[in-house]
C-alpha cells in the first residue's frame, strides 16, 4: 500500500511539473483514447516452458491529464490452453484482471512535448486491481489482489497521430493468498512482490485516440501573446474602425453629388436639340481616281480638273493642295512612291494642261489612304483650293 501511495504522489509531482506547457485540449472529454490488446501469458517461473503458454486478451481506456501523465482502467482475461495454478475442469476463461492504472510518458516526461506526439514512444505504467479465477468445478471461484507493471513500446501513426499500434509487456503479481499453491506455481500464499505469484504478459495493442474539442487527436502548444501586443493589436483595430466609418461619410457626400450630377444630366438630355445645317463648299475639293497601281490619269477624271482650273481663274492668288493616296494591295514603300507619283501626275497636268503656276500647287503622297471606306476608292488624288 506505502508503494501505491508513494506512486501517486509521484504522479502528482509530474502533473504539477507539467504546468509549465501551455496546452490546449483540456477539457474532460479530451485525450481519451481505447485499446484492444492480444498476446500470450506464462508464470514468471515457467517462462522458457513453453507448456504453461497462454492467450490472452484485454481492453484499456485511458485519459492522458498531462502529456507525460495519464490514468486508465483495463481489464484482461486468459484462455485456459494450459493448466496453471489449479487442476480440474474450470471454464474456457478461467481468470480474469480489472484495474486501474498510472501511465507515464518517458519522452515526454524527460524530453519535453513539442504540440505532436513523437512517432516512437516509450510509456511506464503501474496499478492495482481484482484478479479472479473462474474454478466452477471446485465449488467456489477465487479471488484475489494483484499489481501490474508494464511498458509499452509505441509507434504513432499518421500526421494526426490518431492510431497507435505497440507492444506492451508487463509483469502482473497475484498479492493474496486465495490462490493455493498447485504443482509448485503461483503459490500466492502471501502478499508480496515474488517471482513465484507472478505472471509474464507479452501483448501487443492498437490504439485510437479520440478526437478532442482542439480538433486534433492530443494536447497542443496554446500559442500566447503578451497584453502589451494585445493592446496594441486593439488599437489598431479600433483605428481601422473609424477610417471606415469616415470612408462611409465620404462616400455618402460623393453619392449625394453623383445624385445631383445625374439630375442635371437629365435635365440636360431632356431639352430639345437644336440642328445647325452646315454646308461645304464642294466645289474646292475635287477628287481624281486611278486605276489599280497606276498613276495615269483617266480620261473621264478630266473634268475634275477642268473644274479646279475655273475655280483658280474666278479667285486669282488662291492655291492648291494636291494629296495622293493608294489602296491597301502591296508594300508601304511600294505605296508611298505610287502616292506620290499621283499626287505628281494630277500637278502636272494642271500645269501643262490649264497654264496654272507650279509655284501655286503642293503636292505630296500620303501612302495607303483610309478616306474611304471602300478600299479600291481610295485610289485617289484629292484636290483642296485654298482661297
Amino acid at each position: 500500500m506505502k508503494k501505491v501511495i508513494l506512486s501517486v504522489i509521484l504522479a502528482l509531482t509530474f502533473i504539477s511539473a507539467q504546468a509549465q506547457w501551455t496546452l490546449e485540449g483540456f477539457k474532460f472529454r479530451d485525450n481519451w483514447s481505447i485499446t484492444a490488446r492480444g498476446g500470450v501469458l506464462t508464470p514468471m517461473t515457467k517462462v522458457t516452458d513453453f507448456d504453461y503458454l497462454r492467450y490472452g486478451f484485454g481492453l484499456n481506456i485511458q485519459k492522458m491529464i498531462v502529456p507525460a501523465f495519464g490514468i486508465g482502467f483495463e481489464g484482461d482475461a486468459s484462455l485456459k490452453t494450459s493448466e496453471w495454478f489449479i487442476t480440474g475442469p474450470q471454464n474456457y476463461i478461467d481468470h480474469q484482471y480489472v484495474g486501474m492504472y498510472l501511465d507515464f510518458n518517458l519522452m515526454n516526461l524527460f524530453g519535453g512535448y513539442y504540440g505532436v506526439p513523437r512517432v516512437f514512444e516509450l510509456e511506464a505504467t503501474a496499478g492495482a486491481g481484482w484478479l479472479h479465477a473462474y474454478t466452477p468445478g471446485k465449488g467456489n471461484d477465487a479471488n484475489s489482489w494483484g499489481t501490474k507493471f508494464g511498458l509499452n513500446i509505441n509507434f504513432n501513426l499518421g500526421s494526426a497521430r490518431a492510431w497507435t499500434i505497440g507492444l506492451r509487456p508487463a509483469v502482473l503479481y497475484n498479492m493474496g493468498a486465495s490462490l493455493k499453491r498447485q504443482g509448485g506455481a503461483l503459490p500466492g500464499q502471501y502478499p508480496q512482490f515474488n517471482i513465484h505469484n507472478a505472471v509474464i504478459e507479452l501483448m501487443a495493442g492498437v490504439t485510437y485516440h479520440f478526437l478532442n474539442s482542439n480538433y486534433t487527436h492530443s494536447f497542443t502548444i496554446a500559442q500566447l501573446r503578451d497584453q502589451g501586443e494585445i493592446d496594441g493589436l486593439n488599437s489598431t483595430i479600433n483605428g481601422l474602425r473609424n477610417d471606415l466609418e469616415n470612408c462611409n461619410a465620404n462616400n455618402a457626400a460623393l453619392q449625394s453629388k453623383i445624385n445631383s450630377l445625374q439630375a442635371e444630366l437629365d435635365a440636360c438630355n431632356a431639352r430639345p436639340t437644336a440642328v445647325k445645317e452646315v454646308f461645304e463648299d464642294l466645289a474646292a475639293i475635287r477628287y481624281v481616281f486611278f486605276n489599280l497601281a497606276s498613276s495615269v490619269i483617266l480620261n473621264t477624271q478630266r473634268p475634275n480638273l477642268e473644274l479646279v482650273a475655273n475655280e483658280l481663274k474666278n479667285h486669282p492668288g488662291s492655291t492648291i493642295t494636291i494629296k495622293g493616296y493608294a489602296s491597301p494591295e502591296g508594300s508601304l514603300s511600294f505605296n508611298q512612291r505610287l502616292s506620290a507619283r499621283r499626287a505628281d501626275a494630277v500637278k502636272k497636268a494642271l500645269v501643262n494642261n490649264y497654264n496654272i503656276s507650279p509655284s501655286t500647287i503642293n503636292a505630296e503622297g500620303c501612302g495607303i489612304g483610309d478616306v474611304f471606306s471602300v478600299p479600291s476608292w481610295n485610289r485617289v488624288a484629292i484636290i483642296t483650293v485654298n482661297q
